[in-house]
């Protein structure tokens, strides 16, 4: 039985992960300090024998050291993901999600583990030129602290696989949708409709052109991609071959709740630093894995409503 440790086990990414896992017969050691994740999003995978959860923080690196111990395959997926406010805090992404990779990679050296899973992020691409935008397009020009200090990790990565004979699959997501989904536009447009169900103000235009994906989609093709993808770095984009503008989303989204609110606009094209107006990402190299996703953009969205509609204390805790 293969003994899997995920970083960010408590976050929304991570525990559907940790299930996931669990119900393919891998044993699961979580590791989380749960200063953005919920126990309770583990509630079921604490029923399971197979899975432990370790609480601590991977900028401790002889505590994740030591948690790491016996594991044989390692996910990391804690990070900063606050790509909205990164400018007000920058050094939270230089050390939560560069520096902790880093802490990863040497606490998997120190025990023997050569094999590593990251969420990286659509977000390294910044706005580039080419679209569907594949895994080689030309180097690009960083936007946002976030995307960079993703792409400093995979770098670190890519080194570790050529240093120390690691095996990586790193995965650029484009956002990811569903239940236990805890930040993001429909996070935020549905709490602002409850606030105020009859205007809805919208960073943006409303013409950013996104693309998104269901999260038990993303989830099939990771694991995909471990058993099949065999190259000592794989490096794989994930996200559907479609996209909707904001807008789009935020018709569905008012659709479902039989509200017609006014909606008000703030700035341009991007509604902040680093919002990439347009992410559409090629997937060819996934899909010639046997992959594709189940669900649409809108079908993603509209389960992600009804998850939220259904656990109004996820909202109440992230207030």
């Amino acid at each position: 039985m293969i003994k899997a440790f995920v970083t960010g086990a408590a976050g929304f990414i991570g525990s559907n992960l940790v299930d996931r896992l669990l119900n393919e017969g891998f044993s699961v050691k979580g590791y989380d300090n749960l200063t953005t994740g919920f126990v309770e999003n583990l509630t079921m995978a604490m029923k399971s024998s197979a899975f432990t959860l370790q609480r601590g923080d991977v900028m401790d690196l002889s505590g994740l050291t030591a948690a790491m111990s016996g594991c044989d395959f390692v996910f990391h997926l804690a990070a900063n993901a606050d790509v909205r406010f990164g400018t007000e805090h920058p050094r939270r992404d230089l050390e939560q999600n560069t520096i902790a990779t880093f802490n990863v990679l040497e606490a998997m050296r120190a025990n023997g583990i050569s094999k590593i899973a990251f969420s990286s992020t659509g977000s390294i691409y910044g706005e580039p030129e080419l679209f569907p935008t594949p895994e080689n397009a030309p180097f690009p020009i960083q936007t946002s602290l976030y995307g960079a200090s993703k792409l400093a990790g995979e770098g670190l990565i890519q080194a570790y696989c050529e240093g120390f004979g690691f095996t990586a699959w790193i995965f650029r997501f484009v956002s990811i949708l569903g239940e236990r989904y805890s930040h993001g536009h429909v996070f935020d447009f549905y709490k602002r409709l409850l606030d105020d169900p009859n205007q809805l103000h919208v960073l943006g235009n409303g013409r950013q052109r996104k693309s998104y994906l269901y999260i038990q989609d993303c989830l099939t093709a990771m694991l995909r991609a471990i058993e099949q993808a065999a190259d000592k770095v794989n490096i794989l984009n994930l996200g559907t071959d479609e996209y909707c503008q904001v807008i789009d989303s935020i018709g569905w989204i008012c659709a479902h709740l039989g509200l017609a609110p006014k909606i008000t606009y703030e700035g341009g094209e991007r509604g902040w630093i680093g919002d990439s107006p347009f992410i559409l990402l090629d997937c060819s190299r996934m899909r010639a894995l046997g992959w594709r996703p189940d669900l649409s953009i809108r079908d993603g969205i509209i389960k992600t409503l009804q998850y939220l509609q259904q656990n109004h204390w996820l909202l109440e805790r992230r207030a």
